[in-house]
């Protein structure tokens, strides 16, 4: 049966309820910290060798999309009427809307350390201590807005732009392709300062704290986040007629990105399956 992704705002008070629920049940089972071992694991720069799946490349999308469904099917083994909210941040802009409140993932860090002290994640509340990650803390952390560097969430106008590329995306399909939707989403810019982030890295530099780095997972708005932005390739093949990932066929021993990107039709790990197969989600859940 076909499920339904919501926008945060419009979650009923029960409905916050039951996915918070889920989410501590997950993380309490020990499949939590499972996904960010995942993220981790696949978080390859473009500077590292080896195969580009999760980021800077053009699987970034189906990967997430993979990604986010099995999260999702973990909340449903728990509870089977969950599904993952969407965060639009180019609406829901500021620390007191929502995600951010008592009753869903909580507000910011407290300025000394930047942990979370309220809200279920809290980690005074003992159901949310972090155990991967590149620091030692236990504490889930947040920074809204960089204070020492300020920077604002991405504008409808900036995400706008990354629609309107008609061509997923281009050689050299990594973090330094100036043009397709795919980098433009990513959000690899090519200025300097915050000038560098744009659309899906601003919101993680905006979070900030745990959010910053390969184990972002920590923070359960990631989820949220990543539904916002796998909304978005929907409406990007609606808005160009069904175009299609990009490239088609995988590049040949001479290129720089030989065995280092997924062509269309090849298989994407941990998973098995090819960014084609993932192209269409309507058969599986559909966005309100």
């Amino acid at each position: 049966m076909v499920y339904t992704r919501k926008n945060v705002i419009t979650l009923t008070s029960t409905e916050r309820r039951r996915f918070v629920a889920a989410m501590l049940e997950v993380k309490r089972r020990g499949e939590y910290d499972e996904f960010v071992r995942r993220h981790i694991d696949y978080y390859v720069a473009d500077g590292d060798g080896g195969l580009r799946a999760a980021h800077m490349a053009p699987s970034f999308l189906p990967w997430h999309r993979c990604f986010l469904l099995d999260l999702e099917q973990a909340l449903q083994r728990v509870d089977s009427g969950v599904s993952m909210p969407y965060w639009d941040w180019t609406r829901d802009r500021t620390p007191a809307s929502a995600p951010w409140t008592e009753d869903l993932l909580g507000g910011d860090g407290r300025r000394r350390d930047r942990q979370v002290m309220t809200g279920p994640f809290a980690y005074a509340q003992g159901k949310w201590t972090i155990k991967e990650g590149v620091t030692d803390g236990a504490f889930l952390m947040r920074e809204f807005g960089r204070p020492r560097k300020p920077l604002q969430l991405p504008t409808r106008a900036a995400l706008d732009a990354a629609l309107a590329d008609p061509v997923y995306d281009t050689a050299p399909y990594d973090s330094t392709t100036r043009r397709g939707f795919r980098n433009r989403l990513e959000g690899w810019g090519h200025g300097t300062g915050n000038a560098t982030w744009e659309n899906h890295n601003r919101v993680h530099r905006w979070v900030g704290g745990h959010m910053l780095g390969a184990a972002s997972v920590n923070d359960p708005v990631f989820w949220l986040h990543h539904a916002f932005v796998d909304l978005q390739w929907s409406r990007w093949q609606k808005k160009h007629g069904g175009a299609r990932y990009l490239p088609e066929r995988p590049p040949g021993a001479r290129d720089s990105q030989y065995r280092r990107i997924v062509a269309r039709h090849e298989k994407m790990p941990p998973w098995g399956v090819t960014p084609a197969s993932m192209e269409d989600h309507t058969h599986i859940y559909r966005y309100a």
